[in-house]
């Protein structure tokens, strides 16, 4: 086709193609709402995957936290921790590719939208030209090894077919002769798609992760359990009664098998044996007579021509009027706080009435009254209570009651009582430092945020920071103070490594802080 030679003509057919290249670059709005459907919805489902993660997590370190299970289920644990560190950092990098391609296609608006989810400069840029897209392939693929490396070589092959994070090579084609990668998938890339192809990213890696984690859990479950040790148990189910109340305690052989039942006899104490299933015998007797009652006997099991016994024995208390404790907070001391409790006896004073408590420090409390006592406990675990009275033959236990001994729960650390998310700049600027906010705890008590480390990443530019405190204070240290007035809409404040102290004196380190400032 010969060019116009008439000025005006040629003027036209040029307009023509530019309008027709602009055309063509223009993505419309509809496409892009879906995209941004898509995301969401994928995050979603990242958030839910997540959850159910962090559940088979908690039920690996339970069965390892288990003396009978830890030698079995740690390997496996291990495992689970190590594809856990991996898929999060991996995440973590592809939102760091989300952020990037977002800060250099225009940044977000005033209410954290993305500004120009059309601009398919920046995916080019960074991903094509600048290479990135090779980078994130190459950590994709060592990912996918990483974590086909945790299972049994056994099972390797099957789980690799199986496993959502691919990467496969694309076909060559006009737009992309060389068949590259990169090119495929980022180049003239509208923003908002390049930040919902890596939410799919990060939900193959969930969906992953989840894979491995299942398949570990079936491996620890496959394993055979070999038991060469024995222990007869008795768990009475309460350890003080009054006359005439019933006492029931099960009875079992450690490391037994529900398809044997053992014999069980009792030898001292009374009562009798109501019943043998799955292994677990069930005993009751009445109480009877007051004071220490001592239960005695022999656990015996046949295993397959091989006899196993062993002997086993429990104590409860019986009273005759009653005794209780009365814990004012919860059953449970805490360390570090007064813990006040409320002791009766019935048939006996008040006056008479007194607590022992073997590692804590027992005090009458003046101001409540008599009959109230403050307790000091400094060491978790168990603690017995003991209930004492004064009669005419002396002093006599007349009752008792195990209490848990725990250390306060941490707080959470907050700015503006946000520990993530949007936070206005005002808003940071007004703030007098970082606040350890225990809730819902039923003492009156705090903590002390003893040092934080403070970072500031510009909208546009390059990371400030960290500055270290040695207290909570925002307005104490003039580089966190010139950090602070100089940050704007759009940058990243994180405030790390914090620390807290309590009325215990142990040291806590608590949650890291992120805000985007708006």
């Amino acid at each position: 086709m010969s060019l116009p030679k008439e000025p005006r003509q040629l003027m036209i057919n040029l307009m023509y193609l530019v309008l027709t290249a602009m055309l063509a670059l223009n993505v419309s709005s509809e496409i892009l709402h879906a995209f941004e459907v898509i995301n969401e919805s994928i995050t979603s489902s990242n958030t839910s995957i997540e959850a159910k993660n962090e559940e088979i997590y908690k039920n690996f370190q339970s069965k390892e936290d288990d003396p009978v299970q830890r030698d079995r289920i740690k390997k496996y644990n291990d495992r689970a921790k190590v594809a856990k560190a991996k898929s999060e950092a991996m995440i973590a990098k592809l939102q760091e590719w989300k952020e990037r391609v977002i800060v250099e296609a225009g940044g977000y608006e005033d209410d954290g939208e993305i500004k120009r989810k059309d601009n398919i400069d920046a995916s080019t840029l960074l991903l094509v030209e600048r290479r990135g897209g090779d980078t994130l392939k190459s950590q994709l693929q060592q990912l996918r090894e990483d974590l086909l490396n945790l299972v049994n070589p056994n099972n390797k092959a099957q789980i690799a077919k199986d496993l959502p994070i691919k990467v496969a090579e694309v076909q060559k084609n006009d737009n992309n002769p060389q068949g590259d990668w990169s090119t495929a998938y980022f180049y003239n890339m509208p923003t908002m798609a390049v930040v919902t192809l890596m939410s799919k990213f990060q939900n193959d890696i969930r969906n992953s992760e989840a894979l491995i984690l299942n398949t570990l859990a079936a491996e620890a479950g496959e394993e055979v359990i070999k038991f060469d040790a024995f222990e007869a148990i008795a768990v009475p189910t309460t350890s003080y009664a009054l006359e005439g109340q019933k006492i029931e305690a099960k009875i079992l052989l450690a490391a037994y098998n529900k398809s044997l039942d053992p014999v069980i006899q009792v030898t001292q104490g009374g009562g009798a044996i109501k019943e043998i299933k799955d292994g677990v015998g069930q005993y009751e007797v009445t109480a009877s007579g007051i004071g220490l009652k001592t239960v005695k006997g022999r656990v015996s099991i046949d295993l397959g021509g091989r006899k196993e016994e062993r002997d086993f024995s429990f104590d409860y208390m019986v009273g005759s009027t009653g005794a209780s404790i009365q814990l004012d907070k919860m059953n449970v001391f805490y360390i570090g706080v007064p813990n006040p409790i409320t002791v009766s006896a019935a048939g006996y004073s008040l006056q008479d009435i007194s607590v022992q408590i073997d590692g804590a420090d027992v005090k009458s409390d003046a101001q409540a009254g008599i009959g109230h006592y403050i307790v000091t406990a400094t060491k978790p675990g168990k603690v017995m209570a003991n209930i004492n009275a004064k009669t005419e033959g002396g002093v006599k236990k007349v009752g008792a009651m195990e209490v848990r001994v725990k250390y306060i729960p941490d707080p959470i650390a907050e700015v503006g009582g946000k520990t993530s998310g949007g936070i206005p700049s005002s808003t940071l600027k007004a703030q007098i430092g970082v606040v350890a906010a225990l809730k819902n705890f039923d003492f009156d008590t705090r903590f002390v945020v003893t040092g934080y480390e403070i970072s500031l990443v510009p909208k546009r530019g390059e990371l400030q920071g960290p500055f270290t405190s040695d207290g909570p204070y925002l307005n104490k240290n003039k580089d966190i103070i010139d950090l602070i007035k100089r940050s704007k809409p759009g940058d990243r404040v994180y405030i790390e490594n914090i620390k807290a102290r309590g009325p215990d004196g142990r040291p806590r380190n608590l949650n890291p802080i992120n805000f985007v400032l708006l």
